[in-house]
């Protein structure tokens, strides 16, 4: 069996951590990474580095490579990568399972206001705060540039690129972060509103707890909705257990 993991995720890579000591003959794993971050940890397996040039590459992928399962574990916000992963499984032929993590849900105390896209989040901002802290990503920053009252905190794994706010400054910086150091990062910058994007997991959750102590506002953009009739797990051993079903010829959710 030949599976094929879209990945470049904690995820993704404790997928096929998993699938690497299971006791299946003949399993064979390919990560697929899209290549924007310069140096990404790599899993274990064999890794392909790029993009396979839209839904009808990736099914002549899946088709020139055999491939027998494919498993969409791209961050929740990639998701342009999910609906071509949809399309190029059907035209192939191919079980396909999306791996996403679980999104964060609001506890007594927090502030939460939500937006459906990064410029609905831009447009919340004025009446919220005057300094905010932007954990939306490095891309994307194009939403933010028209507001030159506010200042922002960008913090990213890389450089950002393409229009940005006029008043910033980057903060280069990759999770995990503590509690201690989301604090340090509100209190140092004078930070009174807080914009990110529902990643889930625990790795930048600390950010939530810090703004809801100092009692701040946090604007939350809604992940894009998994493409119809996709099959959904949100942990990596569910994901093994799905593939070891396919691996055994059990039916699969959808089939």
């Amino acid at each position: 069996m030949h599976v094929l993991i879209l990945g470049g995720t904690a995820e993704a890579r404790r997928l096929a951590e998993l699938l690497a000591d299971e006791p299946l003959p003949g399993l064979r794993v390919t990560n697929s990474l899209a290549g924007r971050v310069a140096s990404p940890r790599l899993p274990p397996g064999e890794v392909r580095v790029g993009g396979f040039g839209g839904a009808d590459g990736l099914a002549d992928w899946l088709r020139a490579h055999a491939v027998d399962v494919l498993i969409d574990a791209t961050h929740p916000f990639a998701g342009t990568i999910g609906f071509h992963a949809a399309r190029a499984a059907a035209t192939a032929h191919v079980p396909l399972l999306a791996l996403r993590r679980p999104g964060w849900v609001p506890v007594e105390g927090d502030v939460w206001h939500e937006a459906g896209s990064l410029e609905e989040a831009a447009a919340l901002l004025p009446a919220l705060g005057r300094r905010v802290l932007l954990t939306t990503g490095r891309m994307g920053l194009a939403a933010f540039a028209g507001l030159d009252e506010l200042w922002f905190l960008v913090r990213s794994v890389e450089a950002p690129q393409g229009p940005r706010p006029a008043r910033m400054e980057v903060l280069l910086d990759r999770g995990p972060f503590s509690l201690d150091g989301e604090r340090e990062v509100l209190r140092r910058h004078r930070i009174d509103v807080v914009v990110t994007k529902d990643s889930g997991g625990a790795a930048t959750a600390p950010k939530l707890t810090a703004a809801r102590e100092a009692g701040l506002p946090v604007v939350v953009v809604r992940r894009p909705p998994v493409p119809d009739g996709v099959s959904v797990v949100d942990e990596p051993w569910r994901a093994v257990r799905w593939i070891r079903g396919a691996y055994e010829g059990r039916p699969l959710p959808g089939e």
